[in-house]
């Protein structure tokens, strides 16, 4: 949020990124895409896949924030929503009518990792930079790609289970939807830990929607299957905090479990004075997005995957999240501040 209440707390989350105070002038990003006599005020297209989960109200919440921001500089005149309600073949006929409307970039949360790289393609050859972010596409035919690492999420927190559990108990695994990439990607990044330590069982896997209520009905089947459980690798935290409600329906002791910034699952946590690690995926990625698209187009350096830093929630931490609650949904993800100057070192550092 680009509120200077929240500012001071930035620093935190910047831990170890390197302070440089200015964007190279090199205009790498221009050789990707952006072709022909782009000039300010530019038009922005936002192709999201679906905007009813909570957290991509939030991350849109964020790049109309950063919009309205880049407005106020003369930058930005217009910003162009679509919503393909989960369909990515509608999602590429958006895209399309994108091209058609010749908008000088594309904000893209993608439906699919390969479906939409023909029209992608065809928006680059057009020179409308595009910038990829969360839910990434297999083409490099963008200007640029803004992501986590979503195999070090999975690795991390599978590494935390494992060690939590002594290298040795059953646990399930909760993911997200298949054929996603940032669910896909999580998925993997736990493999290597997890056939490192053959003590650890997994009983079941999962793959829901990152919501609360799909969730909690997965998990209850599988606890009503599997009577003992030590564990639970969840990657996502809606799901965490369905598998909690399950486990609490029927009585079931609480186990460690990992998860992500959901304030339900953070809330659950404290609540329930719960063994837990989670990470965050910052919906204002979103925001991020549409800082790095107008800095591709005025030229500036704005390398082809830009890397954000996945920052630990555990028990050391978790009251500061907390204590923001208030400024969130209560089906909404607590993400940590943002502004310009965060954005502009995230690239400086890359």
């Amino acid at each position: 949020m680009l509120k200077s209440s929240l500012r001071s707390t930035v620093g935190a989350f910047c831990l170890g990124l390197i302070a440089v105070a200015g964007l190279s002038a090199t205009a790498n990003a221009a050789a990707n895409c952006i072709k022909g006599d782009r000039k300010p005020p530019y038009t922005l297209g936002w192709a999201n896949i679906y905007s009813v989960p909570t957290w991509m109200k939030q991350t849109e919440g964020t790049i109309t924030e950063q919009v309205e921001a880049l407005k106020a500089q003369g930058l930005v005149d217009e910003l162009v929503i679509t919503d393909a309600q989960g369909d990515a073949n509608t999602q590429i006929q958006q895209i399309q009518s994108m091209i058609d409307a010749d908008v000088d970039a594309i904000l893209l949360i993608a439906g699919s990792s390969t479906a939409p790289a023909r029209v992608i393609a065809d928006a680059c050859a057009k020179g409308i930079a595009i910038i990829n972010f969360d839910s990434l596409v297999d083409t490099d035919q963008v200007t640029a790609k803004i992501n986590t690492d979503s195999n070090q999420w999975g690795d991390t927190a599978a590494k935390w289970l494992i060690e939590k559990l002594g290298g040795k108990g059953k646990i399930l695994v909760l993911n997200g939807p298949a054929g996603i990439s940032v669910s896909d990607d999580r998925r993997r990044g736990a493999d290597a830990a997890l056939a490192a330590n053959p003590g650890i069982e997994i009983l079941a896997e999962t793959n829901t929607a990152y919501n609360v209520a799909p969730a909690q009905e997965a998990v209850t089947s599988l606890l009503f299957a599997h009577p003992e459980i030590d564990g639970i690798l969840s990657l996502g935290g809606a799901l965490s905090a369905g598998a909690i409600l399950a486990m609490d329906k029927q009585g079931r002791p609480m186990v460690p479990i990992t998860g992500e910034n959901a304030r339900q699952f953070l809330e659950l946590w404290k609540e329930k004075g719960l063994s837990s690690w989670a990470t965050m995926q910052p919906n204002w990625l979103g925001g991020f997005a549409a800082y790095a698209a107008v800095q591709a187009l005025e030229g500036k350096d704005v390398p082809a995957f830009v890397k954000v830093p996945l920052p630990i929630i555990d028990d050391s931490n978790i009251d500061e999240y907390l204590a923001r609650a208030g400024d969130f949904p209560a089906d909404g993800y607590i993400y940590s501040p943002w502004d310009e100057e965060l954005f502009a070192k995230i690239l400086a550092e890359q």
